[in-house]
């Protein structure tokens, strides 16, 4: 058996739920995330998202949540291979790879903005005009 040899597919799914299980142990932001997708998810449900809306939303909760984890990766990388000393490189790599995930989450925001600003401008609309 070499190093490269395939484990099967249930063999790749219990690794990454281990992976997961890790993040959300180890890594406060990404348990802060999970909530704020939960109640996300909720709010789009009692806004009735159509179908697309509902889709835009859990890409932008997964594209958020898959940097968070890309970051987590870096810093445990880099921490490993460094043995957490003090390196200039190591902390530009560090602050980067939080940058994307600012930039993921940024971008996420404005999405969910465009989306729910316009879903609770309509309710605000139907509750003005239905008295």
């Amino acid at each position: 058996m070499t190093k490269f040899k395939s484990s099967g597919y249930l063999k790749s799914i219990e690794y990454a739920n281990k992976g997961l299980r890790i993040a959300i142990k180890s890594q406060r932001n990404f348990r802060c995330h999970i909530v704020i997708a939960v109640l996300v998810l909720l709010a789009a449900t009692f806004l009735n998202f159509d179908r697309i809306e509902m889709c835009i939303v859990i890409f932008a909760i997964g594209f958020v949540m898959a940097a968070e984890l890309f970051n987590s990766v870096i810093e445990f990388a880099l921490d490993a291979l460094y043995r957490n000393k003090k390196n200039t490189l190591v902390g530009m790599a560090k602050d980067m790879s939080a940058g994307a995930v600012l930039i993921a989450t940024f971008t996420s925001v404005i999405i969910g903005a465009i989306l729910f600003l316009n879903h609770l401008y309509d309710l605000i609309i139907q509750g003005i005009f239905w008295f």
